[in-house]
């Protein structure tokens, strides 16, 4: 199958994965041929682009379905899970809103395989419940790159999930705010990790890792972050994971002030400051873990070939393979081939189409 702006579909595609709301319902399902009607209630709902279904492209990784499942249970339970944590309820059920996201960290740690989870397709009218999620599913891929025994990786996973949790404490007239903060409001905002902790604290017995995320998520190494304005080494390996996971998975998310990155660029911004804002061990695992351009993404080369990704190259993140199915300049199909960027040094990536 292969991945499409909303603006290159056509009438008669067909849907290739379901595609999600933001409380983890199905909006559509796969397999349904596509017409104006279900191609406008997708632009206006948000969709930016979707996975079609193409023989072409058949080799292409399907979804994982049941990590989808389990994300999409999270979804829907993450606002109980949340006034669970963060409210005066009885223990057993703050512990069982716990479960679910054990459950979902328990699997990613099995699976293990990153590309099956990006770009699944949901609408972002519920953009902290998403953020937070997705921050903790990276956050477990990249704690399993850098060799995370079991239970690290579920502390990981779990404190990277929560890390907002905080933010139950700041108005919602500031969270949701368009335009730029007052540096009262901005100040606020600077609170939530400390916020975040007195919550844990208070309602649960909980790791000093899960609560090193909560508090450490926006600290920088070089010292310019917040609550506490720490560096360096006075910065966990977990709160520098967390840290990376949170501002990639932001800039890559439409939010009410301003419009996402697109994959390259949001990917540029994590490398560029590897060493200064970042911690440069865990950028260099970030870049080994994350790809840059999606499976199924069609991409133009310096060349002006157009063409798909069908397999991402380890180690090599933005010199994918690419699969070409028609003549860039007529638009008529041609015998398929393959470009190996890590082979063709003379061609890069110079957007996405």
């Amino acid at each position: 199958m292969r991945l499409e702006f909303m603006d290159r579909v056509k009438e008669n595609d067909v849907l290739g994965r379901n595609i999600y709301t933001s409380e983890g319902n199905i909006l559509l399902r796969a397999g349904v041929k596509l017409n104006t009607l279900y191609i406008e209630k997708l632009r206006k709902v948000g969709i930016i682009y979707i996975y079609i279904e193409d023989n072409r492209l058949d080799d292409v990784e399907e979804e994982d379905k049941q990590l989808l499942e389990l994300k999409s249970l999270t979804m829907k339970n993450m606002s109980k899970i949340i006034k669970n944590i963060s409210g005066n309820t009885n223990r057993k059920e703050s512990i069982d809103s716990l479960k679910i996201i054990e459950n979902l960290i328990d699997y990613i740690i099995e699976m293990g395989d990153v590309n099956k989870y990006l770009y699944n397709i949901q609408t972002y009218d519920n953009y902290t419940y998403v953020h937070s999620i997705d921050t903790g599913i990276m956050s477990t891929f990249l704690g399993e790159r850098m060799n995370l025994n079991e239970n690290e990786l579920k502390e990981l996973g779990m404190g990277a999930i929560l890390h907002d949790i905080g933010k139950t404490r700041i108005p919602i007239s500031i969270i949701n705010k368009k335009g730029s903060l007052t540096g009262e409001e901005y100040d606020e905002i600077k609170k939530h990790p400390i916020y975040g902790k007195e919550i844990l604290e208070r309602n649960f017995k909980i790791s000093s890792n899960v609560i090193k995320i909560i508090t450490e998520h926006h600290e920088r190494v070089d010292g310019t972050g917040y609550p506490y304005g720490l560096k360096g080494y006075q910065i966990s390996k977990f709160g520098k994971i967390a840290c990376v996971c949170d501002v990639y998975d932001s800039i890559m998310s439409d939010r009410c002030y301003r419009k996402k990155l697109a994959p390259n660029d949001a990917y540029e911004l994590i490398l560029a400051g590897s060493g200064s804002i970042f911690d440069d061990k865990i950028v260099k695992n970030f870049k080994n873990t994350f790809s840059v351009y999606p499976l199924g993404c069609c991409v133009k080369l310096s060349n002006g070939i157009e063409g798909y990704v069908i397999k991402q190259n380890p180690g090599f993140p933005d010199k994918p393979i690419i699969r070409v199915l028609y003549d860039t300049n007529t638009k008529k199909p041609v015998q398929f081939y393959e470009i190996d960027l890590v082979k063709s040094l003379n061609m890069v990536i110079k957007s996405i189409v």
